[in-house]
C-alpha cells in the first residue's frame, strides 16, 4: 500500500501510525523560502496524539535544503531515526524535518511547525489560507451558532455574565463553547493578560483573568478578535471555561467537565 491512495481512506501502519492522503495544495515556507510545495500530502496521525501533520513526496520538497541532524531526537515520532536540519534563508533550525519508520511513509518526510514547536517552518497554507499550529483535521468539525438561550456565569457565587444572545461552538471532542456580547459581561472584574493561544480553526485568541483571584485559574476568560472565516460568528464575544465557572443554561446548572483544558489553581 502506498501514500497515493484515495484521500479521506485512512490507513493504519503497524506502528501505529494513522495516515490518509489530502487532497489540498499545501505550501511551506521560512526566511521567504519555499521549503515544501505539495499537491500530494499526506495527513499523519501518531499513536497518542490527538492532532495530526502532514508529511510529503521528496519530490515536492526542497531536499536540497536540508541536512542530515547533528543531534537528532533519535526515537521520537514514533522511533524515527533520520531527522534533518533545515538551512534557508541564511539560518539553520536543527531537526527541522524527519522521515517516519514506516513502509507505507517510507518516501514522505514531515515537518515541525515554527509557531507550535519553535523549529521548523513559519507559514504554511492551503490552497491560498494561511493555516496555523497544524493541520485542520477533516474528521472534526467546528460550528458557531447563533443562539437565544439564556446564559448565566457565575464565579464562586458572583454573577460576571447574563445574556440571551449567546453564539453556540461546538467543537468535536470538547465542550459546547457559551460566547457571549461583551456588554453582556461583567469585564470589569476582569484584567488582560499577555497570555494568547493559536487554534487552527478560529484564530488567534486574547485572555483576562479573574481579578478577585481566589481559587479560579489564570486566563479563564477569552476572545477572538480576528476569527478564521469559519468561526466568525465567535468574532469579538467572550467565553469562559466551563472547567472553571458555573455556567447556567435555560435555568439548568451544567455540570463542569474535566478535559485537558482543565487547570488546578
Amino acid at each position: 500500500m502506498t501514500a497515493n491512495s484515495v484521500p479521506g481512506m485512512p490507513h493504519r501502519t503497524p506502528e501505529g501510525i494513522l495516515w490518509e492522503p489530502s487532497g489540498r495544495w499545501v505550501r511551506g515556507r521560512t526566511a521567504g523560502v519555499t521549503v515544501v510545495d505539495s499537491r500530494h500530502p499526506v495527513l499523519v496521525w501518531e499513536p497518542g496524539v490527538p492532532v495530526p501533520l502532514y508529511a510529503f513526496p521528496r519530490g515536492e520538497v526542497r531536499e536540497d535544503l536540508l541536512r542530515p541532524a547533528r543531534n537528532p531526537p533519535t526515537g521520537t515520532h514514533t522511533g524515527s531515526t533520520v531527522f534533518y536540519d533545515l538551512e534557508a534563508g541564511g539560518g539553520s533550525r536543527a531537526n527541522a524535518a524527519w522521515t517516519f519508520p514506516s513502509d507505507a511513509l517510507a518516501d514522505h518526510i514531515a515537518f515541525e511547525w515554527a509557531r507550535r514547536t519553535g523549529t521548523g517552518l513559519d507559514h504554511w497554507y492551503e490552497e491560498e489560507e494561511e493555516i496555523f499550529v497544524h493541520p485542520r483535521d477533516p474528521h472534526k468539525r467546528v460550528d458557531a451558532l447563533p443562539s437565544s438561550r439564556h446564559v448565566r456565569v457565575e464565579i464562586g457565587g458572583t454573577p460576571v455574565a447574563d445574556t440571551r444572545r449567546p453564539v453556540l461552538l461546538f467543537e468535536t471532542g470538547l465542550p459546547t463553547r457559551y460566547y457571549l456580547p461583551r456588554e453582556d459581561v461583567r469585564l470589569d472584574l476582569f484584567e488582560p493578560t499577555e497570555h494568547s493561544t493559536g487554534c487552527p480553526y478560529k484564530g488567534t485568541a486574547a485572555y483576562w483573568s479573574w481579578r478577585a483571584g481566589d481559587d479560579v485559574p489564570a486566563d479563564v476568560l477569552w476572545s477572538y478578535a480576528d476569527p478564521l472565516p469559519a468561526a466568525g460568528a465567535i468574532k469579538g464575544l467572550l467565553a469562559f471555561y466551563n472547567e472553571a465557572v458555573d455556567i447556567t443554561v435555560d435555568g439548568e446548572r451544567l455540570e463542569r467537565p474535566v478535559t485537558h483544558f482543565t487547570r488546578r489553581p
